[in-house]
């Protein structure tokens, strides 16, 4: 049984980490915990696409329980019919985490969308993003990480550390579902006494 005791391990596992990444995502559209910023359209472009919540988070959720459901499944046919589901779940949660740690990779490099000074006066946009013909990025200079935005305040560590979050479990995530596409393979294959040096019988 030890697809069915990976496929518990999976699915309990996905849990916790969908639950980081739509709290992180949510955070990321209420900076300063204030939400006129997001009813301004005053938020970085990648929180707003909010995989965070649709991607790593609900679907996510919904591929662990059926993982943690499906670990429970006894029977032959019953058992690989599961397996050929699984994997076609695990492939949709690959891509949703993948397309959510590739989104806040991108949020991450560059910036948030914050009140800045102009030559002109005050406004509203994403003053740190790297330019090939200026700075590498904020990320290597963090003298500027308190010097450039005005509102909202601290809005750079706020970015910086919630994208890392959201990015980092949103990787684990799709390293978890990766495996799992390889264990519900290996299942649907050889079913499920493997373990016990035999194949179930069909």
């Amino acid at each position: 049984m030890c697809v069915s005791r990976c496929l518990l391990c999976v699915g309990m596992s996905l849990v916790p980490m969908a639950i980081v990444c739509m709290v992180s995502n949510i955070l990321l559209l209420i900076p300063e915990l204030n939400i006129h910023f997001l009813l301004e359209g005053h938020v970085t472009r990648e929180a707003t696409w909010a995989t965070g919540l649709w991607g790593s988070g609900f679907l996510v959720l919904l591929g662990a329980r059926v993982f943690v459901q499906s670990s429970r499944t006894r029977g032959c046919c019953a058992f690989r019919s599961q397996m050929l589901s699984h994997v076609a779940y695990s492939c949709v949660c690959l891509l949703a985490a993948g397309s959510c740690c590739l989104v806040s990779a991108t949020g991450l490099v560059q910036g948030p969308l914050c009140l800045y000074n102009t030559t002109t006066g005050t406004t509203w946009g994403v003053p740190l993003k790297p330019l090939a013909d200026s700075h590498s990025g904020y990320l290597y200079n963090r003298t500027l990480w308190s010097g450039v935005c005005l509102q909202p305040r601290a809005v750079v560590e706020w970015n910086v550390v919630l994208f890392s979050v959201m990015g980092g479990t949103s990787a684990l995530q799709t390293f978890l579902c990766a495996a799992n596409i390889l264990n519900s393979l290996l299942g649907l294959i050889v079913g499920q006494g493997f373990c016990h040096n035999k194949v179930s019988p069909v």
